[in-house]
């Protein structure tokens, strides 16, 4: 009788045992814990939309039409010189010196024309990466703000494609298909943007 009564304890205390184990196996293996809360911010819409990239692009039109007028400015002087060297006599002093000052300005156009072009390339650089870097940190401030554990970044593609390798690329980077029930931070990282008065 008593090895009855510690044969059906043995096994009470076996069944506890498993069930506890199995309790704690399904806590551990995150059974019972809360999925990750997700929200989604179009990087796209902020740069175009930002007060900042507002003020920079006004910035550049308006030193492109300073330059725009300096260059329409000196490509004038070289179509008249052009005339007036259709006056002179080939091969004489007066001509070869309009020549070498027409010849000289045209390579002036030329070398300023490719010089603001690499100046406008490279502060774009500039100002898009600083941009993009305030962005991610602004991200990071919302996100913890609102509680969440990962943004992703949702942007429309841009359909239709206007030829094959840009169908290809948008297709390649156009990551976040379906987003129902991510929380959209777009506007808030907006409003911090603006509100940091960079130029």
């Amino acid at each position: 009788m008593k090895t009855k009564w510690a044969v059906v304890v043995g096994l009470a205390v076996v069944f506890f045992v498993l069930g506890a184990g199995h309790e704690y196996g399904k806590a551990a293996s995150g059974d019972e814990t809360k999925c990750p809360k997700i929200g989604i911010a179009s990087v796209r819409t902020i740069f175009q939309d930002c007060r900042r990239n507002a003020r920079y692009r006004q910035q550049v039109s308006n030193e492109r039409d300073k330059m725009g007028a300096e260059l329409d400015k000196l490509a004038a002087e070289i179509e008249s010189e052009k005339a007036g060297l259709k006056t002179l006599k080939p091969g004489s002093d007066d001509y070869a010196a309009v020549m070498k000052e027409i010849l000289t300005k045209q390579a002036s156009l030329q070398a300023q024309q490719e010089y603001f072009k690499r100046q406008m390339e490279l502060r774009e650089q500039v100002v898009v990466e600083q941009l993009f870097n305030d962005i991610v940190k602004v991200v990071a401030e919302v996100a913890k703000e609102k509680g969440l554990d990962l943004v992703l970044e949702k942007s429309e593609p841009d359909l239709p494609a206007t030829n094959p390798n840009e169908l290809t690329l948008t297709i390649s980077t156009y990551k976040v298909l379906y987003a129902n029930g991510c929380e959209d931070i777009t506007s808030d990282v907006l409003a911090k943007i603006d509100a940091m008065g960079k130029p």
